[in-house]
């Protein structure tokens, strides 16, 4: 599974920005796709998660009414709108394959076995 993350830059407080994640290889997976962030001396941490197939989603609290994470079936593609965005936001964003097609775990990036390149999203205050 061959993952490309695209649609960072700088944008405002208050700004909004799109994020994409195309899926593709002929081992591509039905499991579900995270998105996932990593700021300047921190953790990695989780954002959202979306399942292929029932299009059921996961928000971590601090971005749950200002992201929303959405998928296209046809294009195999993963979106992230991000919304409202806040300074603390700043971070390269990541997409990932879940490891195995459940719901165990979701936010746990132990759980993901393919990664994208990442996309910087920059906002200024």
């Amino acid at each position: 599974v061959q993952l490309q993350a695209s649609g960072g830059g700088l944008v405002q407080a208050g700004g909004s920005l799109r994020l994409s994640c195309a899926a593709s290889g002929r081992t591509f997976s039905s499991s579900p796709m995270g998105w996932f962030r990593q700021a300047p001396g921190k953790e990695r941490e989780f954002v959202a998660a979306i399942s292929w197939s029932s299009g059921i989603t996961y928000y971590a609290d601090s971005v749950k009414g200002r992201f929303t994470i959405s998928r296209d079936n046809a294009k195999t593609t993963v979106y992230l709108q991000m919304n409202s965005l806040k300074p603390e936001d700043t971070a390269v964003y990541y997409c990932a394959s879940k490891r195995e097609n459940n719901w165990f775990r979701t936010s746990n990036s132990l759980e993901y076995a393919y990664w994208g390149q990442g996309t910087l999203v920059t906002v200024s205050s």
